[in-house]
């Protein structure tokens, strides 16, 4: 866990970031002049302002392949971008709808908490610490208000899904979500639960899913506010499994114009299903509305690691810009071979971000899913479904790295660092017993398990290997002489720790307050 988050804080300090330069321009159904807040036949009263469409330099274009590009969609100078609306400018020709695709996505609810899910939703609607968050689950299910926390699996077995009209029975007192609870009774959704991807003993070793009891509800009154919302955040995705899936409807538009392309997408919220049960109704949080379109960049070329204002995204991948019901009328009457009316072009400035620095709770699902940085096949499946810890050690593996301080948590953010001690115990380690920071170790002592437990070797065989192993290790650490070699690495991190000199103005007041 500390190599990883060193190894991520070390990509940040190297990465340099490349500036790219996207080109879009402002399009209008002809006969609809923006912002006039009506369409040409008047049928419709839509304030416009007319959408984006993003040019890309796919076959056809003068640009295709130029080593002038950032990916496809990208110039890497602000000059090439200028000059292609330069070219676009003379002899301007309207643009022609080329090709318009509509069909219908559906998403469906996602599988029910286990313990490392629900720290990483915790982290991010709540800032609480994994630690925090176990200790929650822990006391709701010691309050019979929900199951055993410490799991693994995401879904349910089958003989609780033959008695899981218990569980939403009692909810129907749960008074936020009582109506919800009462719609799934009266529909029987909930009979045919055990045939869907929600119920699966095969993925189940000792516990299944996180789910409310539908029990114990007079122990909600003493629960403390961030208790009670991580029960209904646990509530919400229980009921959301007996809700059919969200459908949107997506519109897909390619505009030519002097043989360049730009794309546009639009997609719009037609039926909640499961959302409307599943969303949180806290102040700022994201939500689909039915209706509500949104410029939809999700099957678009994203440049890597995009920042600025113009890379910003919403929570599910669709651009802030937003346009009414009303527009969606507007993107139905679209057909190809129709023209369009260019309003101007614009320029969108970004630059690649380093990679994120782990949160507790990304950490979490990473120490989870560990096996994926495996390269042997036969030893990722070995760690496969285990990772680094368990469900019930891996907030405290996480506390632990905290409080010997080889790592840094941000309470606020839940932003996790390492600390001067911690990069330098890294560089120890790394330069003595490497293996230490591969997964594939643990990887390969969870092989050497298995196979005590499939009786292809004894456990005093497993043992020797292990003592071995340790055994070998520590000699070639007494071998080592590489004192030098660790304090140029020592000396070339402590730069990024050291204190920032005090403001002249703080001096001041500090000398100031020595004369006093």
């Amino acid at each position: 866990v500390l190599g990883m988050v060193v190894n991520r804080e070390r990509e940040i300090r190297q990465f340099l970031k490349t500036p790219f330069y996207r080109v879009t321009a402002s399009l209008l159904p002809e006969g609809m002049a923006a912002g006039s807040g009506e369409d040409g036949a008047g049928e419709h009263s839509v304030p416009q302002k007319g959408f984006e469409g993003e040019w890309r330099a796919v076959e056809g274009s003068a640009w295709y392949q130029s080593p002038l590009l950032y990916k496809e969609n990208g110039f890497l100078k602000k000059e090439s971008a200028e000059a292609l609306i330069d070219f676009l400018k003379t002899e301007e020709e309207a643009p022609v709808i080329e090709k318009i695709e509509r069909k219908k996505e559906q998403k469906y609810p996602p599988l029910l908490y286990n313990l490392a899910e629900l720290q990483n939703d915790c982290s991010r609607l709540f800032k609480l610490s994994p630690d925090e968050t176990l200790r929650i689950a822990q006391e709701l299910y010691e309050k019979k208000l929900t199951t055993y926390p410490r799991t693994d699996a995401r879904v349910l077995s089958t003989a609780v899904a033959k008695e899981i009209a218990r569980n939403i029975g009692g909810l129907k007192s749960y008074q936020p979500l009582a109506a919800f609870a009462s719609q799934v009774l009266e529909s029987g959704t909930f009979k045919g639960i055990a045939k869907t991807r929600y119920v699966n003993d095969k993925l189940i070793t000792d516990h299944y899913a996180i789910i409310p009891t539908g029990q114990g509800l007079g122990a909600l009154r003493s629960l403390a506010p961030a208790s009670a919302r991580v029960y209904e955040l646990i509530v919400r995705r229980f009921l959301s499994i007996f809700y059919p899936p969200a459908v949107y409807q997506k519109i897909s538009l390619v505009c030519i114009m002097k043989k360049e392309r730009f794309f546009s997408s639009f997609r719009v919220l037609v039926e909640e299903g499961y959302l409307k049960v599943a969303r949180r109704q806290d102040k700022g949080a994201a939500a689909d509305r039915t209706g509500r379109v949104e410029a939809d960049q999700s099957g678009g070329v994203e440049p890597e690691n995009a920042s600025g204002a113009d890379a910003q995204k919403e929570e599910g991948g669709q651009t802030e810009e937003k346009y009414d019901a009303a527009f969606l009328a507007v993107l139905q009457k679209l057909k190809k071979g129709m023209k369009l009316s260019c309003e101007g072009f614009s320029i969108k400035e970004g630059e690649t971000s380093p990679p994120k620095r782990y949160n507790s709770g990304s950490m979490i699902l990473t120490m989870e899913n560990a096996g994926q940085f495996i390269e042997d096949e036969e030893l990722r499946a070995q760690i496969k479904g285990s990772g680094i810890g368990t469900s019930a050690t891996r907030a405290e593996i996480l506390k632990k790295l905290v409080a010997i301080q080889y790592l840094s948590l941000n309470k606020k953010t839940q932003i996790i660092t390492p600390t001067q001690m911690g990069e330098m115990i890294y560089d120890v380690v790394s330069d003595s017993i490497r293996p230490l920071l591969n997964p594939a170790l643990t990887a390969s002592w969870e092989k050497g398990l298995a196979m005590v437990a499939q009786g292809e070797i004894t456990s005093d065989e497993y043992m020797q290997k292990l003592t071995d192993f340790v055994t070998r290790r520590t000699n070639i650490v007494k071998q080592l002489n590489n004192q030098q070699v660790l304090y140029r690495q020592f000396e070339d991190s402590a730069k990024y720790y050291e204190k920032r000199p005090a403001a002249p103005a703080k001096k001041a007041e500090a000398a100031s307050g020595k004369q006093n």
